[in-house]
């Protein structure tokens, strides 16, 4: 199987990397701070989500070798050093956080989607998949705050859903999702674990690995959909 995993410096990405190429797949691990290290399996890469010609670059790149089985956006941003923090009220809002979560959570996605998805299989099972997290559903929510990530994720939701609608009109075999990978012990989640339940902070190896167990099991009737780590829709 031939995978593209991007944002393969973090974490999530990392360890997706890691787990597939163990398991004998071809990975190309694309990320904008380069990966260290190719192997056989392991094919680094640059990519960056702000940058729509690097994205192109890197799908025309790698189509012309063949087209990949799986790709996995496993980037993303809630805080950062600068000052992004997310809004506990409305009146913590501003346009430079919105424009900064969106840039990498949502527009990000999009257009490795509209690079991407065009090489993948045409008849055979594909699968796109992105990391998206339960506070996007917006018939779950029942705490609040964190508007600009939860937006961020809500509208990567529908961006999902409308690719499912969209590719199944030319791959009956094709699959979009969203996956939630629990909390994890990565610099995202960091600076918020104080409140996690014991044995809920996963390491990014069982979260990867629990994902991948997902999307080993989805059909074409999950297109579309949020999928949590255990395999549990999220709701919409």
């Amino acid at each position: 199987m031939r995978i593209v995993i991007i944002g393969a410096s973090g974490g999530i990405g990392a360890a997706f990397v890691s787990a597939y190429a163990s398991a004998g797949h071809t990975v190309h691990a694309l990320s904008r701070r380069p990966v260290e290290g190719s192997s056989a399996h392991v094919h680094p890469g640059r990519i960056d989500l702000s940058d729509e010609d690097s994205i192109a670059t890197a799908a025309s790149d790698i189509g012309a070798q063949g087209a990949p089985d799986l790709v996995i956006v496993a980037s993303g941003i809630l805080s950062n050093s600068d000052g992004l923090q997310p809004e506990k009220s409305m009146r913590q809002q501003g346009g430079s956080a919105f424009e900064q979560v969106f840039a990498v959570n949502t527009i990000g996605p999009a257009l490795v989607a509209k690079h991407f998805i065009p090489i993948m299989p045409r008849k055979e099972r594909a699968v796109f998949a992105a990391l998206s997290a339960r506070v996007g559903s917006i018939s779950d929510n029942r705490l609040g705050g964190w508007h600009a990530y939860r937006a961020s994720k809500a509208a990567l939701n529908m961006l999902i859903r409308n690719y499912a609608i969209e590719q199944a009109r030319r791959n009956d075999q094709f699959i979009a999702v969203g996956l939630h990978p629990g909390t994890v012990d990565t610099a995202l989640s960091k600076p918020f674990q104080g409140n996690v339940p014991d044995g809920k902070l996963f390491t990014p190896e069982r979260s990867a690995s629990a994902l991948i167990g997902v999307i080993e099991g989805l059909t074409p009737e999950a297109s579309g959909k949020v999928f949590d780590w255990a395999g549990v829709e999220v709701p919409a």
